[in-house]
C-alpha cells in the first residue's frame, strides 16, 4: 500500500519515502484506530513495514478489511526490516466502552501483548456557531473526545510499563477555525486530556503524547486544494510554503513510539510546517 497521498497539486507536498526505522520496535504490537483510509492507514502500513504487529480498526469494517488485506499483500515490496509485522482487521465504534475492551483483547488474542495505542479515529464537522446543533456537539465530543479517553483506559489495562499512547489532536487544539468551533473545541480538549493522562499513567510507566497536524493532504483537506484562493491562503500561512504528507505525520508517530522518546511525555508535537508561529 502507498504510504503517502499523491498531491493534485505537484510540487506542493514532499512525497518522498521515510527510510526511518527503530529496531527496537520489531515484533511489537499496536492498536491503530480509524485505520480504514487517510493517515490511519499510513500509520498501520508504516508500523508494519518496519515490523510491528498492528491492529487496525474502523468503524467501517468492509474498508477495514480490504485495506488491511492491501497492506498485508504490499508488504513485500515495502517492508524496511527481515520480518514485517501482520495487519489485522477489526471493527470498532470509539464510542463504544465495550467494543474499545474487546479491540484491546483482539491485540492480546492475536499477538500475545500490545505495546502501542494510536487513537486516531476522529470526524471534522462543519459548522458556524449559530448552527452548531446538540447533536453536532455531542457527536464530536464523544468521538474526538471521549473516544481517546475511552482508548486510553482500554490500552493502559493491558500495557506493561514502557508502552506508549499516540493521541491526534490538531493545529485547531490552539488556533481558531472559523465554522469548526465544535472540531477546535474538541481538539483543545484532546491535548489537555492528552496531559492528564500523561501525569495519571505515569504512574504506571505509560507515556502518553499528541501529535497536532496542520494542513495535511488527506481527503479532509482535499477541499482546500479544490479552491485556489483557499489553497493560496493556506501555503501562505505555512512558513514551509507546501502541504504536509500523510508519512510526515507519521515520522512523528514513529518517533513516540520508540525508545529514543522513552523520557518524552504529555506533550504534543505540530507537524504543520511552522505555522502555528505565523
Amino acid at each position: 500500500m502507498t504510504q503517502t497521498i499523491q498531491s493534485e497539486n505537484p510540487g506542493r507536498t514532499n512525497t518522498e519515502q521515510l527510510r526511518a526505522h527503530y529496531p527496537e520496535m520489531l515484533g511489537k504490537v499496536a492498536v491503530v484506530t480509524g485505520a480504514a483510509q487517510g493517515m490511519g492507514a499510513v500509520f498501520a502500513a508504516g508500523l508494519a513495514a518496519r515490523g510491528v504487529h498492528v491492529v487496525a480498526a474502523d468503524i467501517n469494517e468492509d474498508q477495514m478489511a480490504g485495506t488491511a488485506l492491501e497492506i498485508n499483500g504490499g508488504l513485500g515490496a515495502a517492508a524496511l526490516v527481515d520480518e514485517p509485522g501482520r495487519v489485522v482487521a477489526a471493527r470498532v465504534d470509539v464510542t463504544d466502552t465495550a467494543g474499545l475492551d474487546a479491540l484491546a483483547e483482539t491485540a492480546i488474542q492475536e499477538f500475545g501483548r500490545l505495546d502501542f495505542w494510536v487513537n486516531n479515529a476522529g470526524i471534522f464537522p462543519f459548522g458556524l456557531i449559530e448552527d452548531i446543533t446538540p447533536q453536532q456537539i455531542t457527536s464530536v465530543l464523544a468521538i474526538n473526545v471521549q473516544g481517546v479517553l475511552f482508548g486510553a483506559q482500554a490500552a493502559a489495562k493491558r500495557m506493561a510499563p514502557g508502552g506508549a499512547i499516540v493521541n491526534m489532536s490538531s493545529v485547531s487544539a490552539t488556533r481558531i477555525r472559523r465554522g469548526r468551533g465544535a472540531y477546535c473545541t474538541s481538539k483543545a480538549a484532546v491535548a489537555h486530556l492528552t496531559e492528564s493522562l500523561a501525569v495519571e499513567l505515569g504512574d504506571v510507566g505509560i507515556r502518553v503524547n499528541a501529535i497536532a497536524p496542520g494542513y495535511i493532504d488527506t481527503e479532509m483537506t482535499r477541499w482546500v486544494q479544490q479552491d485556489p484562493v483557499a489553497l493560496e491562503n493556506a501555503l501562505n500561512a505555512v512558513p514551509l510554503h507546501r502541504l504536509g504528507a500523510p508519512e510526515e505525520v507519521f515520522g512523528a508517530l514513529l518517533f513516540l513510539l520508540s525508545d529514543s522518546a522513552r523520557y518524552i511525555t504529555g506533550n504534543s508535537i505540530a507537524v504543520d510546517g511552522g505555522s502555528q508561529h505565523v
